[in-house]
């Protein structure tokens, strides 16, 4: 499913117009973005839990010259769905 797919089916199941559904779900994802920016999970009863990651620094190597290198600390989104979308799936 894609932006637009997902405009049109909350649009549809919402009974609202799809202007509107894609302020709400932009709104949404923004949100979402916003907290993990500044470190706070965000948990969606019934459907998952986007938790902030943190990599410590670490040293690697370069694959094309095999020269050792330090790899930066660095974090991620991740996301652990809940039971209830777990069954569904």
């Amino acid at each position: 499913m894609n932006m637009s797919e997902l405009i049109k089916s909350v649009a549809k199941e919402a009974n609202i117009t799809e202007a509107k559904a894609k302020e709400v779900i932009v709104a949404a994802f923004d949100a979402i973005g916003d907290a993990a920016a500044k470190g706070h999970d965000t948990a969606i009863p019934g459907f998952g839990k986007f938790a902030v990651k943190s990599r410590p620094e670490r040293q690697g190597r370069n694959p094309a010259t095999g020269e050792a290198m330090t790899i930066k600390a660095s974090r991620s989104l991740g996301f652990k769905q809940a039971k209830g979308l777990k069954d569904k799936l």
